[in-house]
């Protein structure tokens, strides 16, 4: 399959995906919306994967090229029905440019933290497999505040209630990160955005230690991206 993937930063990339749909053999084409890339036309792709990244998705004097991208996230979903996956950002670009809302949290999220499905969620095909409960990670200071017309939530927990949704038939986003890798931690600790809502959630001394806390999860989260796209991939046909 051809799957188009909008990228906000270079560290912010697919991740463990990389390596499932390489071994699958799908053809993937990044787009680096933060370097300046153009859209390409959506009709040749199959799925829209669309990652996180440092900015808001109200931050569009900073980002220009944020209109571009929700605009052409409503034109893949509302006008193509086609097969959308969004994480992070992706999560609330989705919400956002469907007509939802998007805000601020209080404090923000960062660290391994548990995630209750919904009863729609455990009926989801994207989540099939998954217990009621997950252990995820997250790292994110905004939130989907409001949901877009037909917007279901999938799964949230007390610090963020939606972190997981579906829109429409085809069209999923998470909040929380499912792409990490053994180097993910470091790479982003790297980005002076990140560390510094690092250090805030967690103290320095807890933010220096969170690449050791995440190695002993790490089999646990690579085993979910793994299902959640073997389920997404059985959507898509």
């Amino acid at each position: 399959m051809n799957i188009l993937v909008f990228q906000h930063l270079a560290v912010e990339h697919p991740g463990i995906f990389r390596d499932f749909w390489r071994e699958a053999g799908h053809r993937v084409h990044v787009v680096a919306l933060d370097e300046g890339a153009a859209i390409p036309d959506l009709a040749g792709f199959d799925l829209m994967a669309v990652m996180g990244g440092p900015m808001d998705v109200w931050e569009l004097a900073q980002h220009p090229w944020l209109r571009a991208e929700m605009a052409a996230i409503r034109a893949w979903v509302r006008d193509l029905g086609r097969p959308y996956f969004g994480i992070c950002l992706g999560h609330q670009l989705l919400a956002e440019a469907l007509g939802g809302k998007v805000g601020r949290m209080a404090v923000p999220e960062v660290g391994v933290t548990a995630t209750g499905l919904t009863e729609a969620g455990r009926a989801d095909v994207l989540l099939a497999g998954f217990g009621a409960e997950v252990q995820a990670f997250q790292w994110h200071g905004a939130e989907v505040q409001h949901l877009p017309e037909g917007g279901v939530v999938l799964a949230g927990n007390a610090a963020c209630p939606v972190q997981a949704l579906r829109v429409g038939p085809r069209a999923w986003g998470i909040q929380f990160h499912v792409e990490m890798t053994a180097t993910t931690v470091a790479e982003w600790s790297a980005v002076p955005e990140y560390a510094a809502s690092m250090a805030k959630a967690l103290g320095v001394e807890r933010a220096r230690g969170l690449e050791a806390e995440l190695a002993g999860h790490l089999p646990a989260f690579n085993a979910m991206a793994r299902r959640l796209n073997d389920n997404l991939f059985r959507v898509i046909g």
